[in-house]
């Protein structure tokens, strides 16, 4: 069986219906239990005090809103070479799940930033590559409402995506470009290994990593259903309007 074979809607929807109710069930349950675990069972940081537990909201919302970008990367780019239109509607489907995740992280970034560094908002390379995903989010869902015909919609977003990838990348490695900045450097770098948090303070995080990324695909299982409908719908309904 080829992977292929799920770019048709209908074995599409019937894979998603399959799989959701456990994917649903295990983001609530690692979601629940990271942030329970993560905000009244974790002792306070001997510098920072019980700010540090926004981490277990500010980290997995941060790494899901570049990642969702990368997602809908692969998935414009696999409608640009190949047509197949659940893709396209996945990316579709992922945008405003990303955009949620990038304003979370911007919103509690501040919140965590302004007993740290004494400011609500730093133009830090990573902070400023962040803003300007999110609005790299906000033209992408804009120019999907904008365009009529969802062929050439899907196209231009595709393309849309491909450009603003190159501030998602930004967002993930600011840090390592830039030695200015208030931002700290990754506590989990992923390409050496390595971490920085005390174990008290990692487990939890990763419970809660699991859960955000668990609901991502949730949701965007969800969404491109919908999706999948909405343009069965409209395709019928301009049908009839011909035939009428």
């Amino acid at each position: 069986m080829s992977l292929w074979e799920y770019a048709n809607p209908v074995k599409f929807l019937g894979l998603s219906a399959r799989v959701q109710p456990f994917v649903w069930a295990a983001a609530a349950v690692c979601v629940v239990v990271g942030l329970a675990w993560g905000f009244f069972a974790t002792p306070d940081d001997y510098r920072q005090g019980s700010t540090v537990k926004i981490i277990y909201l500010h980290v997995p919302a941060a790494l899901m809103a570049i990642n969702a970008w990368f997602m809908m990367l692969v998935t414009s780019l696999i409608w640009l070479v190949r047509r197949h239109h659940v893709s396209a509607l996945a990316a579709k489907a992922a945008a405003p799940v990303g955009i949620t995740m990038t304003l979370i992280a911007l919103v509690t970034g501040a919140i965590w930033g302004q007993p740290m560094w004494g400011t609500w908002w730093a133009w830090d390379p990573r902070l400023t590559s962040f803003l300007i995903l999110f609005l790299f989010y906000l033209g992408y869902i804009a120019l999907w409402e904008a365009v009529e015909d969802p062929d050439t919609a899907a196209d231009l977003t595709s393309v849309l995506c491909l450009v603003g990838s190159v501030f998602a990348i930004l967002s993930r490695y600011a840090v390592n470009f830039w030695n200015q900045g208030l931002h700290q450097g990754t506590s989990v770098p992923v390409a050496t290994g390595g971490r920085t948090v005390a174990d008290v303070f990692w487990y939890p995080l990763l419970i809660s990593m699991i859960g955000f990324g668990l609901l991502f695909v949730a949701l965007v299982l969800y969404r491109t259903g919908t999706e999948i409908r909405l343009r069965r719908a409209r395709a019928l309904l301009a049908r009839n309007r011909k035939d009428a």
